[in-house]
């Protein structure tokens, strides 16, 4: 029975030390066992320790040589004495503290090993990822693709990484530029939610914004709540709400709020020098002369350091007044302080003069800034040709268009029409639809103003069915007639009294969906004057007085000289009368 129960115990520690193999947790499982087993049996072969170290065959040798003397002998030829025991049980403490020791040792180096190579790894790569990552929010912002930019943000954002406030702040302006005020509104609440804080340049940027928009309302509402966020305007700020409501008319309200946040003294620097000019700009397009020259003496008398901002801002508002004169001694000025005038400072001066009809002076401008080196951009071509054209100089207009195209600068569809328009009151027809083979061989299609164009010129010239083909061929083209070009051919129609045209026309206008405006109702009252059905004209007279349009003295002009030829000379006084009661 001795014997059955020492085979058991022996095959015990067995398979306990075979699972130990693996793992620490298996070592210490392998321990407690042999502990509780050496307790229980004072028949514990030292051959049978943790062959981790010694190897599994000695083990197995041990275990055979005991079996093999039990089966001969039937209980073993010696048992140990007492002092056997202790000596044995004190080798197995030694043996089970090594063990123990270098098993810590091994998960000691192993812990070290993780926690400087790996886990400073795992550091630099997340920092490594997170740079990359802001980056490319940031350059998908200033390129425009804003939705590719706010996915990456939210895949950030599930990964429990926030990115920066900067990186909100590029989000927030992308949003601004686009119009998209509702989602830069809702990152700007993300940010008091989840963080980072915003700081005073997002406000900015979201009531610059609104203010792009027009909405001052919901701009100073922001502005009004900055303070809750423990966030102080600046003079950003200020400047972009000044700037808005000057833009508006509201000069006086755009005082009262900069002296209510930033006080009657402040420091006289750069950022001064940006309010001053929003509000001398303000006072010039608001008509308040006094005002304007008053902060503009106030910037030079204070010594504030000037720019180029400044002097274009002068140069606009003299020009706005029409003292050119005032506006070239501050280009003078400009030289004298160093500046040189940019393209917004000629474009300006050539502005002004073609208003004036001193086109010749505008083309010297022209050629001054070709010579200092500043190229002349689509607003320079456009003011000059259009000034052109207007006073019947339209050959020049065109070499203008050519020195365009000279300098690979495609001119918008504005331009071609206005020089084509230029050639058909001059009533070289040809030279209009010349003008416009040309404008399609460079890519830019005829429109609406073309066609217009080019049948006025063809009606003014008596070509009434080549201007009818030319509706034909707009509508082909993918372009639709509009209420001029209805205007156009009723007027010519009336003026050749074929009744079916003009009746034909007159139902393609209400078919259309256009409403007859003044142009219209006068050339069927000439119509009806012509053709000598003065009850008619009169019933359309009293029609006009009732509907909502801005009636002119044409149409009673048009009835009135229809009454001297018919010798109707009272009703001709009567209606006078009407007239100028109703001017009154």
């Amino acid at each position: 029975m001795q014997s059955v129960l020492i085979a058991a115990e022996e095959s015990h520690i067995l398979r306990i030390l075979n699972s130990s193999f693996q793992t620490l947790d298996s070592i210490k499982d392998g321990i407690s066992h042999i502990f509780a087993n050496f307790f229980c049996s004072k028949y514990f072969s030292i051959d049978l320790i943790d062959t981790r170290y010694r190897g599994i065959d000695e083990v197995k040798t041990s275990y055979n040589q005991n079996q093999c003397e039990l089966s001969e002998n039937g209980r073993r030829q010696s048992e140990p004495s007492d002092g056997d025991e202790g000596q044995c049980s004190g080798a197995v403490f030694n043996v089970l503290d090594t063990m123990l020791k270098d098993s810590l040792d091994r998960l000691k180096t192993m812990r070290q090993s993780i926690s400087w190579d790996a886990i400073g790894s795992e550091c630099c790569d997340f920092e490594v990822n997170y740079k990359r990552d802001i980056t490319i929010i940031r350059a998908l912002c200033l390129e425009g693709k804003l939705g590719v930019a706010l996915s990456l943000w939210y895949m950030m954002i599930q990964k429990s990484v926030i990115p920066d406030v900067i990186t909100h702040n590029y989000l927030i302006n992308g949003f601004c530029k686009t119009g998209n005020l509702d989602k830069a509104e809702w990152l700007v609440k993300e940010m008091l939610f989840r963080g980072p804080p915003p700081n005073c340049a997002t406000y900015n940027t979201l009531i610059k914004g609104y203010c792009l928009q027009k909405d001052i309302e919901r701009a100073l509402n922001l502005f009004s709540t900055m303070a809750n966020s423990g966030i102080a305007p600046n003079r950003v700020t200020c400047n972009i709400i000044v700037h808005a409501l000057c833009k508006k008319g509201l000069l006086e309200d755009a005082r009262k709020l900069l002296t209510e946040i930033l006080g009657d003294t402040h420091p006289k620097d750069t950022s001064n020098l940006i309010t001053s000019t929003i509000l001398m700009d303000g006072s010039f397009k608001n008509g308040d002369i006094n005002r304007a020259l008053t902060y503009l003496d106030g910037i030079f008398c204070g010594g504030i350091p000037l720019d180029t901002v400044f002097y274009n801002v002068a140069i606009h508002g003299f020009c706005l007044i029409g003292d050119i004169s005032t506006a070239y001694k501050y280009v003078c000025e400009m030289f004298k302080r160093g500046f040189l005038p940019d393209i917004f400072s000629y474009n300006t001066l050539i502005g002004a003069l073609c208003k004036e009809g001193r086109t010749t002076e505008a083309c010297y401008i022209y050629n001054v800034m070709s010579r200092m080196g500043v190229s002349p951009d689509q607003i320079t071509y456009k003011m000059i040709i259009q000034g052109l054209c207007f006073h019947g100089n339209v050959i020049k207009a065109n070499l203008f268009l050519h020195a365009m195209l000279d300098d690979s600068v495609v001119p918008e569809p504005l331009i071609w029409n206005v020089i084509i328009d230029g050639y058909g009151r001059c009533g070289n027809m040809q030279k209009a639809l010349s003008i416009r083979e040309q404008m399609a061989a460079f890519g830019v299609m005829p429109n609406t103003f073309t066609y217009n164009a080019l049948i006025h010129s063809q009606i003014k010239s008596g070509n009434v069915v080549e201007a009818h083909s030319l509706k034909k061929e707009m509508v082909l083209n993918g372009s639709f007639p509009d209420l001029v070009t209805y205007n156009l051919l009723l007027g010519a129609s009336c003026n050749l009294g074929n009744i079916h045209s003009v009746l034909q026309i007159y139902d393609e206008i209400v078919r259309g969906g256009y409403y007859p405006d003044i142009i219209t109702y006068t050339e069927l009252l000439k119509y009806y004057c012509i053709q000598g059905y003065t009850e008619k004209a009169e019933d359309l007279l009293e029609k006009l007085q009732t509907l909502n349009l801005q009636v002119d003295h044409v149409p009673f002009l048009i009835l009135m000289k229809k009454y001297c030829k018919m010798r109707e000379l009272d009703k001709a006084f009567e209606l006078y009368q009407k007239w100028l009661l109703r001017k009154s």
